[in-house]
């Protein structure tokens, strides 16, 4: 009874932020697992990859491909990775510490587990005659929308923290997760990844930023509780 009521206590490092963390964590590896499974054994979700990347690039036309060019951008490493050194440098502005070690955390670790991902299922992109971009690396899961799910959804988590209103928070977390979805749109319109890709992208994302987050916050109540009892 007293772990439970520990687990479920608002206070303490070991509270209910971890066991909250520790759900989403498992339902978002749960979903990955899922598709991995799918894409693997050749279930329906594989025959719904190839009818919607067959779809997209019969019915792309040339002023919603420069669109999605231009939109897909907001998911590449290199704006990504500009984005998340001018959030370091505010965090460490305002000296917000933990903050910033959850950013490293979630976009230095979340780069490296995208490459180990694609290297582990070496997935091949899809192929067309006449491709809308050519990229070569493996394809699941999509770095770009892994990368947008980690940076804008960790964001939407700095802002809500100064918002008192809860349909505000709300509002900044759906702007966010639309910037993830547009990303992934893009990504599947370009034929540069199958629909699968784009879902494990985003189930990776949600579970190694939660992670990051919750294992940040632990340490910060664990230092905090640790001064006090001295």
């Amino acid at each position: 009874m007293q772990f439970l009521q520990d687990r479920l206590s608002p206070t303490g490092y070991l509270g209910l932020h971890l066991t909250i963390g520790a759900l989403i964590i498992f339902a978002a590896g749960w979903c990955f697992g899922g598709i991995v499974e799918d894409i693997f054994t050749g279930d329906p979700l594989t025959v719904i990859d190839k009818q919607a990347a067959n779809w997209f690039h019969e019915h792309a036309i040339p002023v919603v491909t420069k669109a999605a060019i231009v939109t897909t951008f907001l998911g590449s490493p290199p704006f990504l990775g500009g984005a998340s050194l001018a959030t370091a440098l505010f965090l460490t502005w305002r000296r917000w510490w933990h903050r910033l070690l959850a950013l490293v955390l979630t976009m230095g670790g979340g780069s490296l587990l995208i490459i180990l991902l694609k290297t582990i299922f070496h997935r091949q992109r899809p192929i067309f005659e006449n491709p809308l971009i050519t990229v070569t690396s493996y394809s699941f899961p999509s770095g770009h929308v892994m990368g947008s799910t980690l940076f804008y959804l960790f964001v939407a988590g700095i802002i809500s923290v100064s918002i008192k209103q809860w349909r505000w928070r709300v509002l900044t977390f759906l702007t966010a997760f639309t910037f993830v979805l547009l990303v992934g749109l893009t990504r599947t319109y370009l034929g540069a990844h199958y629909l699968s890709d784009v879902m494990g992208a985003m189930a990776a994302g949600v579970a190694w930023l939660v992670f990051s987050v919750t294992a940040v916050e632990s340490l910060r109540r664990y230092r905090n509780e640790s001064r006090t009892s001295q």
